[in-house]
């Protein structure tokens, strides 16, 4: 409370002195999420923040975006200290339930979609250590790019700088972590590059949770004229192992934070992935209003993953499918858009239109987790299925400023999803099941400029978000009802936000508050033995408020202050199935939705002394308590976390070099850092870790001679 109080009373100091020196942070940054053409954040009617290249890679591990996002109101990506299972990422809400991957929130890396056309996503090619920066939008304007209600999250590479430069990076801390990457950029005015290969590895703060993890990442942009440019991107990951520890039960948890579950060893729980992307940006300005902009991509991910389904409960069950899951994706995709600028009776006029495409194609196999005594290994196939989804989508949204006074944007998205699945094993007397989903999605706001300083603004979406194949998988906890649950239905969500954004020379503070009412939600039906039952349920609501303020003055200085309030509940009642043995139980209305804090902080004071490159920041994050399951029996405490990171960087003649030293949880706090949402054995508990410390060291050289000045 004390870093929030100082942050805030000297950024307040600093408006009231006016102005200071601009070659420091850029508080109104410039973005192209919202509305895919570079704009300044200040003007536009949506709250979208951008998360710079300092912020991910300074003092930071660079190997988790809840390092990133952590200074983003409205976003909540906690780490579950388990890298065989994704982070707890939501935006306002939407995706705290996800048990597999991100849903809710859509994902790109350079342009290219992480999230897949039944709106599943994955963030593991994203790499940070090359990072240029991340944008993250939030409500209405997040419609615009397809299936998803939370919001957009998009990172973009780092171009080079002028010559050609040598990085090489060490990085040890606690748990024996280790990461250790070489990235090579050049630049000769028609070809400019980027390559960056990164080796990982942890064994982890918890028992059985080791991880090791390999990726390289590649942008190269040819300039091959004055008006246009192809950008070629291209990454792999690849995971041999990473061990899955699993959630604990609250005894489990008193007892000891840093165990693995019993089962977790038993059947000896891990994950492995592999994943190959490549990708082509074509960019051509056509004339002095219209440029052409077209993205395409193609890629193949692999994963196979062990989970501790009791050998029980697999013989009992003849159609169970299995506790290895191995699964086979091959995806690709296009989207074209084609913005026009242009002055019409002396205003400001923008248009985007445009079209997507994206198409997966899904080879699905369970099998046994065993053979014979033995338990951990592939066993016999139990099920085997070829899944399809595609989507199609046409879009198109304009910016009018049609005096000094205001800006208005409106857009629009029509959107087509198409799931479906075909039954190898077992076999059955329908082996194709298939479903269809459309929606449009109107978007509309205003930006009135109050004064110089003060903007404000109103705006409103229809959200669309469809069931993931995750959760059409099932029709039954056992496998007795195979083919697709092609019952469900996609949530539709009305999303309302006001806002104002104000700043003044070195000063900026930005205010949102929203509400979103959505329909036919997702939530369980039953969950028993591993195997998850979706079902559509009545209305939901999430109403809230985001604030920040960013603060940069004389001295070297530099404050951030980041609070999100989120009320998110149940509108009616419903039931569902839960538990070992599966028991039937009501959920209330105005129930909470798990897994998501009423109440989230982060502080950040900053100080650099540039004569000596030395800079230090001092962190608050804090978060309410969450509940882990639908019913709201079970939750973990809310907490308060203190961080710290410190360095220093010289720079001399053709040598770049930097020290950092990172300690995470200053005072040693026990807590919960992540909740399983709806865990059927009540292990819902992902400790976080006490008290650690990292040491970052860089050494970047530049290979040409140093220009003179």
């Amino acid at each position: 409370m004390g870093i929030m109080a100082a942050a805030a009373l000297i950024a307040l100091g600093g408006w009231h002195q006016g102005a200071v020196a601009q070659d420091k942070t850029d508080l109104s940054p410039v973005v192209v999420i919202a509305t895919r053409v570079a704009e300044s954040s200040f003007d536009l009617a949506a709250s979208v923040d951008r998360v710079s290249q300092a912020e991910i890679q300074n003092g930071q591990l660079q190997e988790n975006l809840s390092e990133s996002l952590m200074t983003v109101p409205g976003v909540s990506a906690e780490s579950r200290q388990n890298y065989a299972q994704d982070l707890q990422l939501s935006v306002r809400g939407f995706g705290a339930r996800s048990s597999f991957g991100v849903r809710g929130v859509r994902l790109y890396s350079d342009g290219i979609p992480g999230t897949m056309p039944d709106g599943q996503g994955q963030f593991s090619q994203f790499d940070l250590g090359s990072a240029d920066r991340i944008e993250v939008l939030r409500g209405p304007f997040s419609a615009l790019y397809g299936n998803s209600s939370g919001g957009v999250i998009s990172i973009f590479t780092e171009d080079a700088p002028p010559g050609y430069y040598l990085d090489g990076t060490a990085q040890y801390g606690t748990f024996n972590t280790q990461r250790y990457a070489l990235e090579t950029t050049g630049d000769d005015g028609t070809l400019n590059y980027v390559i960056d290969a990164v080796h990982f590895q942890t064994d982890g703060y918890r028992f059985h949770s080791k991880a090791e993890r390999d990726h390289f990442n590649s942008k190269a942009r040819f300039a091959f004229s004055e008006t246009g440019s192809l950008t070629l991107v291209a990454n792999v990951i690849e995971t041999p192992f990473m061990q899955d520890p699993m959630g604990l039960t609250a005894a489990q948890l008193l007892a000891n934070p840093s165990q693995a579950s019993p089962a977790a060893l038993l059947y000896n729980t891990r994950k492995s992935l592999d994943q190959e992307q490549i990708g082509a940006i074509y960019e051509n300005r056509l004339s002095s209003e219209d440029t052409l902009s077209s993205t395409i991509y193609t890629g193949h991910r692999a994963t196979t993953q062990f989970q501790s389904i009791p050998q029980a409960t697999e013989e009992r069950e003849a159609l169970y499918p299995g506790g290895v899951i191995d699964l086979n994706r091959e995806f690709y995709g296009i989207d074209t858009h084609l913005t026009d600028q242009r002055t019409l009776a002396g205003t400001a006029l923008q248009l985007v239109g445009g079209f997507a495409y994206d198409d997966l194609e899904e080879s699905r196999l369970g099998l046994l987790n065993y053979v014979g005594d033995e338990r951990g290994v592939e066993g016999l196939v139990r099920l085997d299925e070829a899944n399809h989804v595609y989507d199609l989508a046409e879009y198109l949204q304009a910016q009018w400023d049609p005096d000094a006074w205001w800006r208005l944007t409106a857009g629009v998205r029509n959107n087509l999803v198409e799931v479906g699945s075909n039954q190898h094993v077992p076999i059955t007397e329908e082996p194709h099941s298939s479903v269809r989903y459309t929606a449009v999605s109107p978007v509309a706001g205003a930006l009135y400029h109050a004064t110089p300083d003060v903007n404000l603004y109103a705006s409103y979406g229809k959200g669309f978000e469809t069931p993931t194949l995750n959760d059409l998988a099932y029709r039954s906890t056992n496998g007795s009802l195979p083919g697709l649950n092609i019952g469900l239905e996609p949530a539709r969500s009305d999303n309302y936000e006001v806002g104002v954004k104000a700043g003044r020379g070195a000063v900026r503070g930005d205010l949102a508050a929203f509400y979103i009412d959505t329909h036919d939600e997702l939530a369980v039906l039953q969950n028993f033995n591993g195997r998850a039952v979706e079902q559509n349920i009545g209305a939901t609501s999430r109403h809230g408020a985001e604030a920040s303020l960013d603060a940069d003055w004389a001295g070297g200085f530099s404050g951030r202050l980041a609070y999100t309030f989120i009320r998110a509940v149940v509108g009616q009642a419903y039931q569902t199935c839960v538990g070992t043995p599966c028991l039937a139980a009501t959920v209330a209305a105005g129930r909470y939705l798990p897994a998501v804090a009423r109440n989230a902080l982060y502080a950040g004071l900053s100080w650099r002394y540039a004569p000596l490159g030395f800079s230090a920041t001092l962190e608050e994050q804090a978060r309410a308590k969450i509940y882990a399951d639908d019913r709201n029996t079970a939750s973990a405490p809310g907490y308060w976390e203190t961080n710290f990171h410190t360095g220093f960087e010289q720079q001399t003649g053709r040598w770049q070099l930097s020290e950092f030293l990172r300690l995470d949880n200053l005072t040693d706090r026990a807590y919960v850092g992540s909740v399983i949402v709806n865990e059927s054995n009540s292990r819902y508990f992902e400790p976080a870790p006490g008290r650690t410390i990292y040491l970052m060291l860089s050494a970047k050289w530049r290979v040409d001679a140093v220009p003179p000045h």
